[in-house]
């Protein structure tokens, strides 16, 4: 099943543009060419990403952030903006968009935006069963590994320590993130994460601690950073490693002295956070490239986690596909109960270097060309059954 893309965009000629490029690239797409058409779509479940303009015919195009911040499956949002406009940007990114792309729209920068947030999609599905049925296999599985990871997590939630989480992409960082948030005392607290490298440089400083008004141009008024918004709960700092070095050593203060000052500011306002940290790349070799802070990766890995790929923990691959077939199997209309050993036998020998996302992807292809009730060997890719 292709990724659906609700694009919100009242210029018709720049929503056909961007539709016709985004099929060819294998995505199903909704249009919504007004705020109200874009809402009726969104609760009749259409969109699992949102490209958002800002100026639309019957309403601001950020009021749409607003009003589905308490959806508990609000689909990742990228909000498109105008050229420069730096204080709407951050404005965005406060109120839980993702990413934002500068008009006119360049595809290579929107696909890179739209891969990174079809892996939350996933993951945001697996958490949203997990949160219904209770269970944890999606996340741990059945080994050992697994087990002691989300252990050591719980721990690191009742304690409120600094995380630094590492694995491949595709491993489910984030959802860790959220499971430590969700474990401990600051549940009902805000969780408010930010992708490194989704920002631009020279605008990290004022999406992390905020501004005062007149700090720099375009600051009209006083914004909060990410950091204020999150105080009293968690931080997640995805792909950590793509942060530039000085804006590393105003984290490092911030994380020893637990206050911030905002650009232009005078005042140090104290703030009570947990900061945890994502990394897909070795940040050890980072330092001795000198291109990540020695004390600083010291100061975020209080607790240092490993999300292993599948291929090494075998083990757990006949549990996650047992929870991706049923996650799969009604939504596309089959009935689906068993799958038997030379299947799972073949599932569990391919290495997955896409990890858990590629492996719902091989289930929901198999979904796909299987009529009975049984997933057989022959419907799986033929990349799995070599």
């Amino acid at each position: 099943m292709a990724y659906n893309i609700l694009i919100v965009e009242d210029e018709r000629h720049a929503r056909q543009y961007i539709s016709a490029f985004l099929q060819d690239q294998g995505y199903e797409i909704t249009e919504a060419a007004t705020y109200m058409e874009a809402m009726h779509a969104l609760r009749r479940g259409q969109g699992d990403i949102v490209l958002l303009d800002i100026q639309l015919p019957d309403a601001y195009g950020l009021t749409l952030l607003d009003e589905t911040a308490d959806w508990p499956n609000r689909p990742p949002v990228v909000v498109i903006t105008g050229y420069g406009d730096i204080d709407t940007a951050v404005e965005a990114m406060r109120g839980g968009a993702y990413d934002f792309l500068q008009k006119p729209v360049k595809f290579q920068r929107l696909l890179n935006s739209l891969k990174r947030l079809e892996e939350i999609v996933a993951m945001r599905r697996e958490l949203a069963l997990w949160r219904q049925q209770q269970t944890l296999d999606f996340v741990g599985g059945e080994g050992e590994t697994m087990r002691r990871v989300l252990e050591e997590a719980r721990r690191a939630a009742e304690a409120s320590v600094s995380v630094l989480i590492t694995g491949e992409t595709g491993t489910g960082k984030e959802v860790l993130a959220r499971f430590i948030h969700k474990s401990g005392p600051r549940a009902d607290k805000p969780f408010v994460p930010i992708n490194c490298a989704a920002v631009p440089d020279t605008m990290l400083e004022s999406e992390l601690f905020g501004y005062e008004a007149g700090a720099f141009t375009g600051a009209t008024k006083r914004k909060q950073g990410l950091v204020e918004v999150a105080d009293g709960g968690v931080l997640f700092l995805d792909e950590i490693s793509s942060m530039p070095v000085d804006m590393q050593a105003k984290l490092l203060r911030m994380l020893e002295e637990r206050e911030v000052r905002r650009m232009g500011g005078v005042k140090w306002l104290p703030v009570d956070i947990q900061v945890i940290a994502a990394s897909n790349r070795d940040l050890k070799a980072m330092i001795a490239e000198g291109k990540f802070r020695e004390d600083l990766y010291y100061r975020l890995k209080v607790l240092d986690l490993h999300l292993p790929p599948l291929r090494e923990r075998r083990e757990d691959i006949p549990v996650l596909v047992g929870f991706f077939v049923r996650q799969l199997a009604p939504r596309m209309g089959k009935q689906v109960h068993d799958v038997p050993p030379r299947a799972l036998e073949a599932l569990t020998a391919y290495d997955w270097p896409g990890n858990i996302r590629e492996l719902r992807n091989a289930i929901e292809r198999a979904l796909l060309f299987c009529d009975g009730d049984t997933l057989e060997l022959k419907h799986l890719p033929p990349e799995i059954v070599r």
